[in-house]
């Protein structure tokens, strides 16, 4: 198991897409260990969103994981693991 894994989730269209990245991170919940959401808040939410995901998992689950976010129009996963 590999608890060192960072992933940052990218969201283009964060106000159509949140629904199905949600669902996403709900169904992998288990190797969640840590997720922080960061927007543009200034007056206005802005459509474009960052996720940081700290994950505790083997190689398939975060693969799995990373799989189905970027199957989603707007969103792209990427992970490194230190």
């Amino acid at each position: 198991m590999n608890c060192r894994t960072i992933m940052a989730v990218s969201i283009s269209k964060r106000i159509a897409e949140a629904v199905k990245v949600q669902q996403a991170l709900t169904k992998h919940g288990c190797i969640i260990r840590l997720r922080v959401g960061l927007h543009e808040t200034g007056g206005v939410c802005a459509d474009d969103g960052l996720i940081i995901l700290t994950l505790c998992g083997t190689k398939p689950e975060i693969a799995a994981l990373k799989a189905d976010l970027n199957k989603m129009k707007g969103v792209k996963a990427k992970t490194m693991t230190v």
